[in-house]
């Protein structure tokens, strides 16, 4: 069997292929991973899988979107850290739904019932679904971050998510509660993925919840400093770069 993964972040998709490498539910010949709604229509556009487990929100966009540039008669397992939404899925669609952070158990429970119902699979109520679906979705803002915490995934949400720095190579996540994590993924691409009212990028370096700001120090015109609970690990001194200090006052407003 031939199975498509569409996900964006790379612990999502590293972790479900180990748990689809270690299950013997259904026998996985393949895999393909793509990891953009762009990869996915090209790849779609000539070629087919048996299965696809498909996330929601992806980095170039909703992953919806994908049906409206390829024909897809494929059983759809949709991936998603929104619980609403996964709720909205689960109503329209005839597979199920994997609700992020999820274990070995609730993945055996999709795949069994993808046994159960693929030689009966009917793809039309799923692509005269999609215009329904399309019409209520949000605009693709992550509500919920991926992290790993040991052998396992946890999803952080985005109130609970204090700033992202970066660090060398790396991006982190630091939560409220004091806890860092690496984020895959890269401060470029992030804050066009936040919630503008909630996040605010201060500099080359940082990316804020402005509950996480907890002294504003104005030292002069072009040099405001930010004081954050909890204190970062590293760069202890937070400036907010001077060409943007006055928008990131004015958001401090809002």
């Amino acid at each position: 069997m031939k199975i498509a993964i569409i996900e964006d972040e790379l612990l999502a998709v590293n972790y479900l292929r180990n748990l689809l490498d270690n299950q013997s539910i259904v026998p996985v010949t393949e895999t393909v991973v793509l990891r953009s709604k762009k990869q996915a229509i090209d790849f779609f556009g000539s070629s087919s899988t048996d299965l696809i487990f498909m996330d929601i929100h992806l980095g170039d966009g909703m992953s919806l979107e994908i049906f409206e540039s390829v024909e897809l008669f494929t059983p759809i397992i949709f991936i998603t850290a929104f619980d609403e939404y996964a709720m909205r899925v689960f109503r329209h669609f005839t597979i199920d739904y994997l609700l992020k952070p999820f274990e070995e158990e609730d993945l055996y429970k999709a795949l069994n019932k993808f046994v159960s119902i693929r030689n009966n699979f009917d793809p039309e109520p799923v692509l005269k679904s999609i215009s329904t679906l399309r019409q209520g979705e949000d605009s693709g803002i992550m509500k919920r971050f991926m992290v790993r915490e040991g052998n396992k995934l946890k999803s952080i949400d985005e109130h609970h998510t204090a700033y992202f720095f970066a660090s060398g190579k790396y991006l982190f996540l630091t939560t409220m509660d004091n806890h860092t994590y690496i984020y895959d993924d890269t401060i470029k691409d992030i804050i066009h993925k936040l919630n503008p009212q909630v996040f605010f990028r201060v500099n080359r370096k940082f990316i804020i919840n402005k509950e996480a700001i907890t002294e504003i120090i104005k030292h002069s015109s072009q040099k405001v400093e930010l004081k954050l609970s909890p204190e970062p690990e590293v760069n202890t001194e937070v400036f907010v770069s001077k060409r943007q200090i006055t928008d990131c006052l004015q958001w401090l407003k809002s």
